[in-house]
This record gives C-alpha cells, sequence and structure tokens, in this order.
C-alpha cells in the first residue's frame, strides 16, 4: 500500500539532499523544530498544507512542483499492481550480502522518462521513489 506521508516526505528528503543541505538548516529556515521535520521526512508524521508551503520555501521548491512530483509517483504506483497489491514472498538478500526486513527493491521505467524504485517494507508498505531519468540514462536503465 502506498502512503502520501512516505512518498511527500521521500520527496522532500530528496529535494534537501540535492541540495546537500542539513536537517537542522532546513528546519531553522521553515521554522519547524528539527525532530519534526526528520518525521516528516521518514513518513511518520503527515505535514498541514500550511507546513508543507513553509518547507518547500525553506528548499526553494514551489509547493505545486512537489506536489506535482509526489501525484505522478502516486499515479504510476498505480499502473504497477505488485506495488498496491500485498506480496508475500521471502526477504532478498541485499548488494552487501545480509538479509533484511526489506521485501527487495524492484525498479520500473516508464516509456516517459520517469524511473519508480519501490522498496517493498513489508506486505502492506512501499516505498517508492521516482526520477526523471535523460535520454542517454534511459536506455541503460531500460536494458537492466
Amino acid at each position: 500500500m502506498v502512503l502520501l506521508r512516505r512518498v511527500i516526505g521521500d520527496a522532500l528528503r530528496a529535494r534537501r539532499q540535492g541540495q546537500h543541505r542539513t536537517l537542522r538548516e532546513v528546519s531553522s529556515a521553515a521554522n519547524v523544530s528539527l525532530g519534526y521535520l526528520s518525521e516528516i521526512e521518514r513518513g511518520q508524521k503527515e505535514p498541514s498544507s500550511e507546513l508543507l508551503a513553509a518547507i518547500c520555501d525553506a528548499l526553494g521548491a514551489r509547493l505545486s512542483e512537489l506536489l506535482r512530483e509526489v501525484s505522478d509517483t502516486v499515479a504510476l504506483a498505480e499502473q504497477m499492481p505488485e506495488v498496491l497489491v500485498p506480496v508475500v514472498d521471502e526477504p532478498v538478500t541485499s548488494a552487501a550480502g545480509r538479509k533484511g526486513a526489506d521485501r527487495g527493491v524492484r525498479q520500473v521505467t516508464t516509456e516517459g522518462g520517469v524511473a519508480v524504485q519501490v522498496r517493498q517494507d513489508s506486505p502492506l508498505k512501499a516505498t517508492l521513489r521516482s526520477t526523471r531519468v535523460r535520454p542517454a540514462e534511459r536506455d541503460v536503465v531500460c536494458a537492466a
């Protein structure tokens, strides 16, 4: 099941990390506590529209851009039935060679050049991360 708060949190974290900024810097700029911002990024808390607008402003992003990115990710998840239906499978061994609680990571690329990485955390919880793929990268991702 796709949790909107997790997709929002992932999108905010990706933007913050892309700017090489710390939680402390963004929380100070958005006037929100560091702990609460951390909970939002981890998908544990769902921010109000006012708080989300303040965080976007602190990140120099438009609220509409963030919501569009979140909407695109959720729309892609809706097209992937294995994401929205409980999955029962054995935990996979990660690249580091240890077994974890993750149910595995899958990546799907659409024709429009959006790559969606799906991490199945439990039978009813998945984390989605979408990225735009440049034309040169698209051939590499599709071939994988």
